[in-house]
């Protein structure tokens, strides 16, 4: 069984996270999300994966080497120019046109059981070119809608309905097992989407597509908000008891489970509430509670009295005294003073300061490098010069 992983946007929604790392590189719970994906994939028997790169595609190079690492093989292709999701596809015709494969997002975060899924493809409608993944959602709003019938053919597929449009609540996943036939289908070196092109070609010449109904967690870890539920899901299914290591001092309480680096300092009346992961070599002062579901990267500072709650921490974040940290996302180098409030939703961008007695309200994102003056109630966004401005789209 072979994957393609479509690895090639510049993960803009996701700013300012995305603009030292591709998006499927944001780590959750400390790990880069992308691993987890590879690992599913591998525990259901896809083990030869071809990545489609584009923005910062070397990083995922770095990543995964050879893929021997994660028990896998893998193959890059690079893309010169934007041409899509099913173009990206096409670009990496070559490695994919002996048998039917699996393709995915990047940002895909899921447990559903993907061979099940290319195994219905495989054998119970064998003519049809496409299995799309469905699941069922509050809000399809923004995804792609399927009518399904009940031998499983899809008969309508809309992108994004409107209000009045929605037929049905089962939407794409963006996971598809496609035949090989599809690359008749798709020109070379143009713009041409799975959603928005290719499969209404195939119904308008009255080629069958069908659906599977997928059971389980699944996210695209598309935005901020997706971003930090996909942690949450992570803590709670991988972390289960505590783990640690010898090499770190605890004097404060545990109530677990915890996943503790090596070299952690904990000191005297704190407490940590799991699902927690601190990683290596952070330090950890007297008096500081760290609340369920939040994780800790490398070599960060947690000065006394501070609260962290339901966050992520990456590496080498310093959190002066007395501050509080509640459902944000911290990037890697950022400085927060001492009596600081970071509300729900917020994002810091990568080597910001925040400095002592400052409110940052909920839902602000804060650029790279930005400087916030002592005691400013950060209420809007904040931009730093020398990066794009944009934050929707891909």
């Amino acid at each position: 069984m072979k994957a393609c992983i479509m690895c090639g946007g510049e993960g803009t929604r996701l700013r300012p996270l995305t603009f030292r790392r591709p998006k499927p590189c944001i780590p959750i719970a400390n790990t880069p999300s992308i691993v987890y994906l590879v690992q599913h994939l591998r525990d259901m028997g896809c083990t030869d994966i071809v990545f489609t790169l584009g923005y910062l595609g070397g990083e995922m190079e770095t990543l995964f080497g050879d893929g021997s690492a994660y028990g896998v093989r893998v193959t890059y292709v690079y893309e010169t120019e934007k041409r899509g999701t099913a173009g990206s596809v096409k670009n990496a015709e070559k490695y994919l046109s002996n048998e039917p494969f699996l393709v995915l997002g990047g940002d895909h975060l899921t447990n559903i059981d993907l061979f099940s899924l290319y195994n219905q493809h495989c054998t119970a409608h064998p003519s049809a070119f496409v299995t799309l993944g469905l699941i069922t959602v509050e809000d399809p709003s923004e995804y792609g809608i399927a009518d399904l019938e009940a031998d499983k053919e899809i008969t309508r597929f809309l992108e994004k309905p409107k209000p009045g449009e929605a037929f049905s609540n089962l939407v794409s996943t963006g996971i598809y097992v496609c035949s090989p036939e599809i690359f008749s289908y798709i020109p070379d070196n143009t713009m041409f989407d799975f959603a928005k092109d290719l499969f209404p070609l195939l119904m308008e010449k009255q080629y069958r597509i069908n659906g599977w109904l997928a059971r389980g967690i699944w996210s695209d870890v598309g935005s901020p908000k997706s971003l930090r539920e996909a942690t949450t899901w992570v803590l709670q299914s991988q972390i289960d008891k505590n783990q640690i290591p010898s090499t770190s001092q605890i004097q404060g309480s545990i109530e677990g489970p915890v996943k503790i680096g090596e070299r952690v300092q904990i000191g005297k009346g704190s407490c940590i509430v799991g699902p927690v992961v601190i990683d290596a070599g952070t330090v950890i002062e007297e008096n500081v509670l760290i609340g369920p579901h939040s994780s800790i990267g490398k070599n960060c500072q947690i000065k006394s009295g501070s609260r962290i709650f339901s966050s992520s921490l990456y590496d080498k974040v310093t959190i002066g005294e007395n501050s509080v940290v509640c459902g944000a996302i911290v990037d890697e180098l950022v400085e927060i003073g001492s009596q600081c409030t970071v509300e729900h939703g917020s994002v810091i961008g990568f080597g910001a300061v925040v400095g002592d007695g400052c409110t940052v309200y909920s839902h602000v994102r804060i650029w790279p490098e930005y400087m916030v003056s002592t005691k400013t109630r950060v209420d809007r966004i904040c931009f730093s010069d020398g990066y794009d401005h944009s934050f929707s789209g891909s």
